[in-house]
């Protein structure tokens, strides 16, 4: 059967997420209600590379989709553009080899949360304002504590969503950046829990205001308590940013997906 490989992007913030589940609007959901159209109920399946949070965007998101039917890529682009809503859009059509899985076959994930420094009229659905004065070399220092394979029980919640069973993640790496008016914390890793990002995130962020210290993340990494929760920094701000099925391949510059 053909298998296609599909680079999309959207804007989470109507979504509950990228898996499908019913009565609620998801990305996935989206996209095989578009799929059900072209090839027809029951004739084909679509996976994703990672399993969004309800609100978080993707800048790239991979999706495999496996068909009874073969398509042009061009083709196969232009029907689902046509018919899917204005926050989400097709980059890319691929064919793929039949081994060819959108989760199974990623080597790594990167996420990218923006936390602006001011006030804007704009952003609202894309960052995180703080208002307080936050030391990101503070949060840099900590940021690179979470490299490595650790347990991130402590900060993910388990019971649903998640790109994996296993609470062990290893982490390729961790950076603050500071722009300015932004700062951004990139991380790229096997797999992610879920809303592992957006506590982590949250926790730095403490960090930056001074109440947690930067070895005490340490001290949070293999254990499993409910700390981080209390911190979950808000959807807005997350981006699933790049997906890696070469370990060879580099990423790109890290700068803002949205800029204040």
């Amino acid at each position: 059967m053909p298998t296609y490989k599909i680079t999309l992007e959207y804007e989470g913030t109507r979504y509950s997420g990228w898996q499908a589940q019913k009565n609620v609007k998801t990305v996935q959901g989206t996209l095989s209600s578009v799929a059900e159209k072209i090839f027809g109920k029951d004739t084909f399946d679509l996976q994703g590379a990672g399993r969004t949070d309800s609100g978080v965007h993707a800048a790239m998101q991979v999706a495999s989709l496996v068909t009874a039917t073969a398509m042009p890529v061009d083709v196969l682009k232009l029907k689902f553009n046509d018919n899917l809503p204005h926050d989400i859009n097709i980059l890319k059509v691929e064919k793929a080899n039949d081994r060819f899985h959108a989760r199974h076959s990623a080597k790594k994930r990167t996420y990218l949360y923006h936390i602006s420094t001011r006030r804007t009229a704009f952003g609202k659905s894309y960052v995180w304002w703080i208002k307080d004065n936050l030391d990101s070399r503070n949060m840099r220092t900590a940021a690179k504590e979470l490299v490595g394979l650790h347990d991130f029980v402590s900060f993910g919640d388990t019971k649903i969503g998640g790109d994996a069973k296993s609470t062990k993640v290893m982490v390729y790496s961790s950076e603050i950046v500071d722009t300015g008016t932004m700062i951004l914390f990139r991380i790229t890793a096997s797999h992610f829990l879920w809303k592992m990002v957006r506590r982590l995130t949250g926790v730095l962020v403490e960090v930056g205001r001074g109440n947690i210290k930067p070895e005490d993340i340490k001290e949070l990494l293999n254990t499993n308590n409910n700390y981080p929760a209390q911190f979950t920094a808000p959807p807005s701000g997350l981006f699933l940013e790049y997906v890696q099925y070469d370990d060879n391949e580099m990423l790109p510059e890290i700068k803002p997906i949205f800029k204040v």
